[in-house]
């Protein structure tokens, strides 16, 4: 379900439907479970809840289970996107976000099953087709990820 605050404007929740709408991902690489908090161009909040049977877990590492920090940034990037997607009107234009660049990154927490990732990203730069983001991963006040996101949308020409 969406929460809009009134008829035509963007919503301030995405649900996964509306997650899906607006970004190509789906499983096992859809990393984002929710987005709140969305501010149209300038942030919002993407929530990933953490379970065991995710399909990295099988080898990373099969003792100790962690996600990779790799995830958390595509996780970042997934939340960024929405956000981005939804303050430019692009649901359902089949738009894709290609990473231009990670920077400032930096892992402080491990992420395991059982964490519920909060993915917080506010817009630098933006509006158009090129946009840069700074973003932390936390699980409750903890910090797991600090880094900057620079990403290009891609709109086809028929959408």
């Amino acid at each position: 379900m969406t929460e809009q605050t009134e008829a035509n404007e963007i919503p301030q929740t995405a649900d996964i439907d509306l997650i899906q709408q607006v970004i190509p991902h789906r499983y096992p690489f859809l990393l984002i479970d929710r987005v709140e908090n969305i501010v149209p161009h300038k942030s919002a909040v993407g929530i990933k809840c953490v379970t065991m049977n995710e399909p990295q877990f099988t080898g990373h590492f099969p003792s100790t289970p962690i996600m990779p920090g790799v995830l958390i940034v595509e996780a970042i990037a997934q939340t960024a996107s929405v956000m981005v997607g939804l303050s430019l009107d692009l649901v359902g234009k089949n738009a894709l976000v290609y990473f231009m660049g990670i920077e400032k990154c930096k892992f402080r927490r491990k992420v395991v099953p059982g964490d519920v990732l909060e993915l917080h990203v506010t817009a630098l730069r933006g509006g158009g087709k090129v946009w840069k983001l700074a973003a932390e991963a936390k699980v409750g006040d903890e910090i797991a990820c600090q880094c900057e996101v620079v990403a290009m949308i891609d709109v086809p020409k028929d959408a």
